[in-house]
């Protein structure tokens, strides 16, 4: 509703008039005086209010997400889908992938801010979902899934299952979905907002660091160090030739082990050179 403007020889009655006009009350209603009731030698000035009537909450978080897309040049429009328990907030836009983020990271700050803006001046907080391109029940049958496989494999190991960090509503879709798994449980560890999920198989020992999803194996040997390799001219894969031990200045003969001891006392595992003796 747009604003209107109601004229009387006071405020107090000026504003009783743009009430009644509106059909709001003074709770429903944003007043802004603009011009203050006053007598003048020679008759005197109107008092002047401007009233509008207030938005829902769901009505004033879609106004919000709006003008900040705006500002982000992001071409998009709101629909508020719900607003009865929780409020429900759908983005339309052909940029989906903008507003959504790296795994809904952009998605959840808007939904964030919006959340605020919707409870400014509540009493009891109101839940706000912002979604866009049904991404949050894509990603909540994700989350479900991978919790399914995790908690297999924490019972197959034997050792809990560490995953990345997440945010609270995801580690909640995690915490939910193996809530009735049997011979597992889910811990939220660390602080925010690193705060991750370790799955936790029955009989694991207190002490076990836990396997991190999704991390790689370190490449080469079974002690951890990579392996070297080397092309037919002695250097390695970055380009760097690799020092071959020498005797003397000269290669060691084909088929003959060259036995070096003192390897950290200087040149003592070469053989004496005749012109310094």
């Amino acid at each position: 509703m747009e604003e209107q403007i109601f004229t009387a020889k006071t405020v107090d009655e000026a504003i009783e008039l743009g009430l009644t006009a509106l059909g709001v009350t003074l709770d429903e209603a944003e007043i802004t005086v603009l011009e203050e009731g006053k007598k003048k030698l020679f008759g005197s000035v109107k008092a002047k209010v401007q009233i509008k009537k207030k938005g829902s909450d769901a009505q004033r978080a879609a106004d919000f997400i709006d003008g900040l897309l705006k500002i982000l040049d992001i071409s998009a429009t709101t629909e508020i889908a719900d607003e009865d328990e929780n409020i429900k907030i759908e983005i339309k836009t052909p940029s989906s992938s903008k507003v959504i983020g790296k795994r809904g990271d952009v998605l959840d700050a808007i939904q964030c801010i919006a959340g605020a803006v919707a409870n400014t001046g509540r009493d009891e907080y109101k839940k706000v979902v912002v979604d866009c391109e049904n991404y949050r029940t894509q990603r909540e049958e994700t989350l479900k899934k991978l919790a399914d496989k995790l908690a297999k494999k924490a019972i197959e190991t034997g050792r809990k299952v560490i995953l990345e960090p997440m945010n609270p509503y995801e580690r909640r879709i995690i915490h939910s979905a193996l809530a009735n798994y049997e011979n597992v449980k889910t811990v939220s560890e660390g602080k925010e907002p690193a705060r991750y999920i370790a799955v936790i198989p029955e009989g694991a020992k207190p002490y076990d660091k836990g396997i991190k999803f999704g991390e790689r194996k370190p490449f080469g040997n079974k002690g951890g160090r990579p392996e070297r390799k080397f092309d037919r001219r002695g250097g390695n894969r970055d380009g760097n030739r690799e020092r071959r031990p020498s005797s003397g200045g000269g290669r060691p003969a084909r088929g003959k082990k060259e036995i070096v001891f003192g390897a950290f006392l200087g040149n003592s595992g070469n053989k004496p050179d005749p012109e310094k003796e």
